[in-house]
């Protein structure tokens, strides 16, 4: 048991307690209800909030999405319930009986903060130090497109991107590489909180972290800001205000708090950290508030009220905005006209005109046509930026003539994230967040892995990011296992929401471009070779817009009556092809399907899917040189897929296909088993 907390402080007003005092009740009473959730952090981070929310953020709660809006991301998404109840205390569109569904089915309160769900979720957040990945994405972009259309006397992008961080968020790597970055590149409009309860699950969090979070972040190139005691709102203000000063580098404000706080036995330990009180402990700590109900969910009608000023304050803040906004549209029409465009997310007219065209004498890996195809986009859409992980000259992302973001030069379009897989995904969901940009990211395939986290919650919150990922297999050959992506083609098409494009050569390359650009509701991620691919004949073979719907008929059997199907994506189509030729010549009625795209082809009509592998036909073959698992729903039962179930191999590639048996000759070999056995 620890000692009683200190009564409330003597430095705020009767008033502001009372608005402080609601957040932690609404807090204590929703997880206690829910039986389920965190209410240590809300409670110890109220009067933050507080000071936050009514002296610093620029917000209008009638209006969650009004450009000129400061973002607030709660990256310690456990929290959720600080957001929730300042959301719903300021007035936005959450009741309370929002509030007192928290965590149950169908609600608008779920059990971390989701984006799209609830106004005023900047993003969503829970996997810890996503949310300061994305925030850091925020502020990039805001600098990217202030740079570019602000003009002197006119500065409409001008708004800044506050996080929450607990301790879990900071020692999550993610916080590393992604505050390392911001620091490099000196986002001056980047606010941090840092909220040092120093308790984690397990326990005090001198059990694993002692360093020094503010020597940390200064060495960042951050500037640090100090509260020693969470109460006291004049230095919580104070240290905000010098932050929001600062504009030539990120600000981190650390602030020691107590976990729960004014919980006679809760206060300060590990118990406040993701369980409910209970229901004796809500009522003591309701009592040495001076809480002046015991009814769940009580707000009382003055601190009601003097949160919801926050709205006429809102509608002032917009209003100027906006009368300096009709001025740069009086005095910049064009600029303004391209602004609206991207952060509507419309496409120009003629956006894929003039794409590059490709003949059979142009073999090439995909990854150099992507290169091609993607500068010949960038000409005629100005919002796409991005770049890679320390890859652009292996990944081909390189934007030409795009300069390279620095400091100093946000207006650019390549953006060197460092060798820093992890926050460059969650950086491009920060940028895709803001609007006005799309970002792009790339690096090996096999490094995918390190960027599940942010994919996952791109997929979550159906973010149109676009990811590269070259190197795809085992055609990237002597590398060797290590590089070698077996089962990563598996796991992206797990992932719900993610559109996997494998396209077979440089002509699929074009059209996988198309799909990922008119496909603006979820995460694209294009796979591609580092080996050269010979380009189909499409003057021979089905055109390769066919791409579009996810799997095609790239050559028939004579009548379109085949009695064996083979089928493949990427690099293998090649192998699949050449084994249509040889079966064809030998008389077997034979049909090649390629398929870059499962997830395009599960949307399909049941009559075109049955139409391109016809139900009547058991007799299928799928090609990959990865995983099998996600072809076994396209073979059926009496189908085989000719994959790979173990790690490759160091070796020349065309040598490694021949000793796994992804070959021309195996194809045909197994065909003619399976019909055999028909």
């Amino acid at each position: 048991m620890t000692s009683l907390p200190p009564p409330p402080t003597a430095r705020s007003s009767s008033l502001d307690q009372l608005c402080i005092n609601a957040v932690r009740t609404l807090a204590m009473d929703a997880v206690q209800q829910a039986d389920s959730g965190h209410p240590g952090t809300p409670m110890a981070l109220a009067p933050l909030a507080y000071v936050l929310w009514q002296r610093h953020l620029r917000y209008h709660p009638a209006h969650p999405d009004w450009f000129g809006r400061d973002r607030f991301v709660l990256s310690a998404g456990h929290a959720c319930m600080l957001l929730y109840a300042v959301l719903y205390l300021t007035g936005y569109d959450l009741s309370l009986d929002d509030i007192k569904q928290f965590r149950q089915w169908g609600s608008r309160t779920p059990g971390h903060s989701e984006h799209g769900l609830t106004p005023g979720v900047e993003a969503t957040t829970g996997p810890l130090g996503q949310g300061v990945g994305n925030a850091v994405g925020m502020a990039l972009a805001e600098a990217h497109l202030a740079q570019l259309f602000n003009r002197p006397g006119h500065a409409v992008v001008d708004h800044c991107t506050y996080f929450l961080a607990s301790d879990g968020d900071l020692m999550e790597g993610v916080s590393h590489e992604a505050c390392s970055l911001a620091g490099h590149l000196k986002l001056g409009r980047l606010i941090g909180i840092y909220d040092d309860n120093r308790i984690t699950i397990d326990g005090k969090t001198d059990l694993t972290f002692s360093e020094d979070a503010a020597k940390r972040f200064e060495s960042y190139g951050w500037h640090v800001e100090r509260v020693p005691d969470g109460n006291d709102l004049g230095a919580l203000d104070a240290a905000l205000a010098a932050a929001r000063r600062v504009t030539d580098r990120p600000s981190l404000v650390i602030v020691r708090t107590h976990i729960a706080y004014g919980s006679p036995h809760k206060q300060d330990t590990a118990e406040a950290h993701g369980a409910p009180l209970g229901e004796e402990e809500v009522r003591l700590t309701k009592q040495h508030l001076g809480w002046p109900s015991l009814e769940p969910f009580h707000v009382p009608e003055e601190a009601l009220a003097q949160w919801r000023r926050a709205g006429e304050r809102g509608r002032r803040l917009e209003a100027e905005w906006q009368g300096r906004y009709d001025a740069y549209r009086k005095a910049h029409p064009d600029l303004a006209t391209e602004l609206e465009r991207r952060l509507a997310g419309r496409l120009p007219g003629g956006w894929d005109d003039g794409l590059p065209e490709f003949t059979p004498k142009d073999a090439q890996a995909t990854r150099a046509a992507s290169g091609k195809v993607l500068n010949a986009l960038a000409a005629k859409l100005p919002e796409l930026v991005g770049g890679s992980a320390d890859l652009a000259g292996s990944t081909n992302l390189v934007f030409k003539n795009g300069g390279d973001v620095a400091a100093g030069s946000w207006g650019a379009r390549n953006v060197h994230f460092g060798i820093r897989e992890h926050a460059m995904g969650a950086i491009m969901n920060g940028l895709a967040l803001h609007g006005g940009v799309r970002p792009v990211g790339s690096t090996f395939l096999i490094f995918s892995d390190y960027m599940r986290p942010p994919i996952r919650l791109a997929a979550l919150s159906r973010l149109p990011v676009i990811y590269v990922f070259s190197h795809d297999s085992i055609g990237l050959g002597e590398d060797g296992p290590t590089h070698q992506p077996i089962e990563q083609l598996a796991s992206l098409r797990a992932i719900p929401e993610v559109m996997v494009i494998r396209p077979a050569d440089a002509t699929e390359t074009v059209e996988a471009w198309r799909t990922a650009i008119r496909h603006q509701s979820g995460p694209v991620a294009l796979i591609l070779t580092r080996q050269k691919l010979g380009v189909i004949d499409r003057t021979r073979y089905a055109p390769a817009n066919g791409l579009r719907l996810g799997a095609y008929v790239l050559a028939d059997a004579p009548a379109g009556k085949p009695a064996l199907v083979l089928m493949s994506s990427g690099s293998e189509v090649e192998v699949v092809l050449g084994a249509w030729e040889r079966l064809t010549a030998d008389g077997v009625a034979v049909r090649a399907v390629s398929m870059p795209c499962m997830e395009l082809f599960a949307q399909q009509p049941q009559e075109y899917r049955d139409a391109v592998i016809p139900p009547g036909v058991g007799a299928r073959i799928a090609v990959e040189a990865a995983s099998p698992q996600p072809w076994h729903r396209w073979v059926g039962d009496r189908g085989v897929v000719l994959g790979i179930e173990r790690f490759g191999a160091s070796a020349p590639y065309q040598r490694i296909y021949q000793e796994l048996g992804l070959t021309v000759e195996s194809v045909v070999a197994k065909a003619k088993e399976l019909l055999r056995e028909r």
